[in-house]
């Protein structure tokens, strides 16, 4: 009870002619420009308010209790709106 091996779906000709019949579809891609700027500056404030919270001395300051959490937290929401923002339509 030996096992056939699998047969390829797609033949070699088949697949390079799916590659070159829509040579001028323009890429599109899932976000904009200014998503991406977005993702990129709520990165840096996250990192921002963990850079705040690091340190040994004074671990009771208002900096590394109060201060540093909410500019996590704002970044964390920045971050989620470059995502769920939708591109600008280009008409």
């Amino acid at each position: 009870m030996a096992q056939q091996p699998a047969k390829p779906v797609a033949s070699r000709a088949s697949a390079t002619a799916s590659k070159t019949s829509a040579p001028d579809t323009p890429v599109q891609f899932i976000f904009d420009k200014a998503n991406y700027k977005m993702l990129i500056i709520s990165i840096v404030v996250v990192a921002l308010g963990f850079i705040l919270m690091a340190g040994t001395t004074d671990i009771y300051s208002t900096t590394k209790i109060v201060i540093a959490p909410i500019v996590v937290l704002a970044g964390f929401a920045l971050g989620f709106v470059a995502i769920l923002k939708k591109p600008a339509s280009k008409a």
